[in-house]
């Protein structure tokens, strides 16, 4: 099992999710303050959304591909890593209220990419809180040297 992620931040948490329930008839798949996520099986995607600043405009948080396996994900930054992309891994990491193994490359625009699979939930949504001013758990910063 494999799906694409797509994470938004957006300006008004509740709108987004009565619209997006609506848009995929699904509800969340887990709901925590400021943060939300739909599992939807069709199209095959995580939809995320993360709480911003009030009346802001949605934007472009990050892109995923959420993976069924740690193994998947080393795969992954084994091929990233040899076909010369920066990649930053991180291993045990908590992220969205769950814990998680991954790997991060930046795009040519510099959006950010998780391969990643999640290992287990959290009760903690990792080393910030889920607002516009501290998402760091979900933005990796592949400036650092490449991990293999």
């Amino acid at each position: 099992m494999s799906r694409v992620q797509l994470a938004l931040r957006v300006g008004d948490l509740e709108g987004s999710i009565a619209f997006y329930s609506t848009l995929f008839g699904a509800e969340p798949a887990k709901r925590r303050p400021g943060y939300a996520n739909f599992a939807v099986t069709e199209p095959a995607l995580k939809l995320v959304l993360l709480e911003g600043e009030p009346g802001q405009a949605t934007v472009l948080d990050h892109l995923g591909v959420e993976v069924a396996s740690t193994d998947e994900v080393d795969a992954a930054s084994r091929r990233l890593t040899g076909e010369g992309m920066e990649t930053l891994v991180e291993k045990g990491t908590t992220c969205c209220y769950a814990e998680q193994d991954k790997v991060w490359v930046h795009g040519p625009g510099q959006e950010s990419w998780e391969v990643y699979t999640v290992t287990g939930d959290s009760a903690s949504y990792g080393q910030d809180s889920p607002t516009a001013a501290a998402a760091a758990c979900c933005d990796a910063d592949t400036d650092s040297p490449a991990v293999g």
